[in-house]
């Protein structure tokens, strides 16, 4: 009989990953967040498989895309919608 944490019977554990520290937490920092975050975002990726890829959780992730949102993890997005200037031209020609 395996050890079995995710509830499932027939997987037994294939890695454990232990974290040093006083805490036991990961520290990442606001450009990894960032980074991960933006990595859930692409199209075709899960937010599950990107949290199980970084060792951490879905709502950790869904947290730092909130901030992402708000502008506190800078880089990626702001507040404010960025658009490109556009150009309009009349049928005769001016601008």
């Amino acid at each position: 009989m395996g050890v079995h944490l995710d509830g499932s019977k027939s997987v037994g554990v294939s890695r454990l990953e232990v974290i040093e520290g006083l805490s036991g937490r990961r520290r990442r920092t606001k450009a990894e967040r960032a980074r991960i975050a933006a990595e859930s975002m692409m199209l075709g990726v899960t937010v599950a498989d990107v949290a199980r890829q970084h060792g951490t959780t879905r709502w950790q992730i869904y947290d730092w895309r909130k901030q992402i949102n708000d502008n506190l993890l800078n880089g990626i997005h702001s507040s404010t919608q960025n658009f490109a200037p556009s150009c309009f031209r009349s049928a005769s020609g001016r601008a």
